[in-house]
């Protein structure tokens, strides 16, 4: 029975790695506004490299993880009541392994597939009314305030019968709200504040020969603060100062819930963007974990390929 219980409890923590992945990337200059119908198509290439901090809590060692994950996303601005918002849409695909060695016997696994899909919409609430090309192109930024939703749909690989899965099985929606500041001419702050809110996973680990019926797994809320200080070179070519942190997130199976997995987190990082050609652009992003109280502690190196372009869909 007590080893029973490690397992659901390794479990938990190596699906929350695995889902964490992409929850809380690093996002610099998110509410930073562009003309309205302003489309982009973007190609990532995510790796992430690191261990699983159990806080001493299993007698499990050597626990990583490496993953590659590409990412196709789909960007788009438009007019909300007159205000300038934006959508953004996202299939990542994972490719990865996990080991670990539990009892003095050492595990392997591999898993490859998509992750859930991701879509955000943003508004500028205060100093960025929606402009065409040819108004936008006169105006300055000063002080701007924005909201956005993150939706994370339930669409990823997911089998009830295995512990580990790409996918969640459950649906996420983070509200936050954020700022952005231009700072003479040449920096741009930002700040974000949100929060995560899960569906229950109704077929957690459920229909095998370990547990013939369903289980139930939840989590509590996550907060999220982030912040970024950007330079900019010249047009379209910055760099950035990252980080972030995020609390909470306690995890429950049928209701039951472990303290032990309430997440304290923050990474730090930094991101390079690099025009190549009027419409092409490549960005570059490297962050590492600066305390890990409980869950995935990567490192993380993404390079990204960015087309853009204006024009209204006919």
């Amino acid at each position: 029975m007590r080893a029973f219980k490690i397992i659901i409890l390794l479990a938990m923590v190596t699906v929350c790695f695995l889902q964490g992945l992409l929850a809380q990337d690093l996002s610099p200059r998110a509410y930073v506004i562009t003309p309205i119908h302003s489309n982009a198509i973007t190609l990532t290439w995510s790796f992430y490299d690191g261990n699983i901090n159990y806080s001493g809590a299993l007698p499990v060692s050597g626990a990583t993880g490496t993953y590659s994950v590409p990412i196709f996303s789909y960007y788009h601005t438009f007019s909300f009541f007159g205000r300038s918002a934006n959508m953004v849409a996202s299939l990542p695909y994972a490719v990865g392994n996990f080991q670990g060695t539990a009892f003095g016997a050492e595990q392997h696994l591999y898993r490859s597939g998509l992750l859930d899909s991701v879509y955000r919409f943003s508004v500028n609430l205060k100093g960025g009314p929606a402009m065409p090309v040819q108004k936008f192109m006169g105006w300055k930024q000063k002080i701007l305030f924005g909201a956005s939703l993150k939706v994370v749909a339930p669409t990823g690989q997911y089998d009830p019968t295995k512990l580990i899965n790409w996918g969640a099985n459950r649906w996420s929606f983070k509200p936050e709200f954020g700022y952005s500041q231009r700072l003479g001419q040449k920096w741009v702050l930002d700040g974000y504040f949100g929060v995560w809110f899960f569906t229950a996973n109704s077929e957690f680990w459920s229909h095998n020969i370990f547990f013939a019926g369903t289980r139930s797994q939840s989590q509590s809320p996550i907060g999220s603060v982030e912040g970024h200080l950007s330079y900019d070179f010249k047009p379209r070519l910055w760099v950035s100062l990252d980080g972030n942190f995020w609390f909470g997130g306690i995890t429950s199976i049928d209701g039951v819930q472990n303290p032990i997995t309430r997440e304290t987190n923050s990474r730090i990082g930094g991101t390079v963007a690099i025009p190549i050609t009027r419409h092409q652009a490549l960005k570059f992003s490297y962050s590492n974990g600066t305390y890990i109280r409980f869950g995935g502690n990567y490192q993380n190196v993404s390079v990204g390929w960015q087309y853009s372009w204006l024009g209204k869909p006919e």
